[in-house]
């Protein structure tokens, strides 16, 4: 089997997951472009720039849950090449903004969206079913490491560009984002298709072919393609039945709510207003200037990036609701301490806050951002998993687009320390969420994990078994 080897697993892995690059970018460089953008455009209403800042997310709301049916019809890889076109095509239109085009970059960042929304529901679905069950976690988590990676060189580039006019350094940081997306596009042209959906099709021998790159005999592939053929059996009984109310049936109920669940609240915990309005922050907590402050979003990227790498040495390691316990927990508590130290110490040193959110990043780098992903390619059961991949994208994307809309607006009307223990609180509850609604799914195949599902479906939320 080893002499029919054309395309390395470690390519397959790395292009697999390079589509978090693409998303991880322009989740990034709004950080560093609107502060230029906003003194070159004379913004001051904060609703505008919450929408030129979040636009990309609204679009992405879509963009998940329409790549998810498409990915079960015309297959991952056919979507992510789509997705890059997009994505290029649009991230040149966003440079060529008209002055004071605000209406224009919305519009355009929204269909930007689309193929943001659909990278980060593809990618994760792509990873976990090309990704051995003992190394699913590590692998898929790769994705995380690529979205942080987007993120820091976004960063980076914003600190770079800094100095050119402010009518073309927003433009450059926003243009720039075509060039991981034409890298992609070329990266996935040789990838091959994921076995599941080529089994899915009727493909064996294709999907027999594509095991042979990634996994280690004869005789882990024949045990694969029968687990997989056996789930796709079962899909097939029901495919006439399945529809969006099919995702929260007793049969697949209490799996689609775990991993929905886990991929909404990952949002609304509030990462996103630190990695969108870090300079803004720095400048309401310190008086500096928001764009003198780019050094700042370049810790958080170091961090993250720091942060993912970590979570994939211990993925295989630490069960995966324990890491989402333990994250959860120290984000929330990063979040209210510094509240509380402003109401008992007078004229605390405001990079106190900023210290906090620095452990708040820490530990969101190496629990909830990856894990999520994670949760998202292996908890849903195949006959689903394309509209539920969607739906939980989707989700997550409404949460990443209100925290970028409503954080600007929340800070004008109340005090940031207040904004911050909202977010707190919401932490916090994800972590009860995970506590009764989340089942652990370290080390079990992809068909495994549905069979749990389809035992426990209309009781209590149980570990999959040993």
């Amino acid at each position: 089997m080893s002499q029919e080897k054309r395309i390395s697993s470690k390519y397959i892995y790395f292009f697999g997951s390079f589509g978090g690059i693409l998303f991880g970018y322009d989740i990034g460089v709004m950080t560093g472009a609107l502060p230029f953008l906003k003194i070159d455009w004379g913004l001051a209403d904060g609703t505008i720039t919450g929408w030129i800042t979040s636009a990309v997310m609204f679009g992405a709301i879509f963009g998940g849950a329409v790549a998810g049916q498409l990915s079960d019809k015309f297959g991952r890889r056919r979507m992510i090449l789509v997705s890059a076109v997009i994505f290029a095509t649009f991230s040149l239109l966003s440079m060529a903004a008209p002055n004071k085009g605000s209406i224009y970059l919305i519009l355009v960042r929204i269909l930007l969206g689309l193929a943001v929304g659909a990278a980060s529901a593809l990618v994760p679905a792509y990873m976990s079913e090309m990704a051995p069950a003992d190394a699913r976690g590590s692998l898929s988590g790769l994705n995380q490491t690529m979205i942080v990676s987007g993120m820091l060189l976004s960063y980076i580039m914003d600190f770079v560009l800094q100095n050119l006019p402010q009518a073309w350094g927003w433009r450059v940081m926003l243009g720039f984002a075509a060039v991981p997306a034409v890298i992609l596009f070329l990266g996935v042209l040789r990838l091959p298709e994921s076995p599941r959906f080529l089994i899915k099709s009727g493909d064996e021998t294709g999907a027999r072919k594509v095991l042979s790159y990634i996994r280690k005999d004869n005789g882990e592939i024949d045990s694969e393609v029968k687990s997989i053929k056996e789930a796709s059996h079962k899909e097939t009984a029901a495919a006439q039945k399945t529809s969006w109310s099919t995702l929260f049936s007793g049969k697949y109920r209490y799996l689609v709510i775990a991993g929905v669940g886990v991929a909404t609240f990952q949002q609304f915990q509030g990462a996103n207003s630190i990695f969108y309005y870090i300079p803004i922050i720095v400048e309401k907590a310190t008086g500096q200037a928001a764009s003198s402050a780019l050094l700042w979003p370049i810790v958080q990227g170091v961090i993250l990036v720091l942060g993912s790498l970590l979570y994939i040495w211990i993925a295989e390691k630490v069960k995966r609701r324990t890491l989402l316990l333990l994250g959860g927990t120290m984000m929330g508590l990063a979040f209210i301490l510094p509240a509380i130290l402003n109401a008992l110490i007078k004229n605390l040193n405001p990079m106190t806050t900023l210290i906090f959110l620095c452990i708040y990043v820490a530990f969101y780098s190496f629990t909830w951002a990856p894990l999520t992903w994670v949760i998202v390619g292996e908890m849903f059961p195949l006959a689903v998993r394309g509209r539920a991949s969607g739906l939980a994208s989707s989700m997550n994307w409404v949460g990443s687009w209100a925290v970028g809309l409503l954080f600007p607006i929340m800070t004008a009307s109340m005090p940031q320390n207040i904004v911050f223990v909202i977010f707190g609180v919401i932490c916090l509850g994800g972590v009860l969420f995970v506590r009764f609604c989340v089942p652990e799914t370290k080390g079990h195949t992809l068909e495994e994990i549905e069979e749990a599902g389809l035992y426990h479906g209309s009781k209590e939320p149980q570990e999959v078994k040993q």
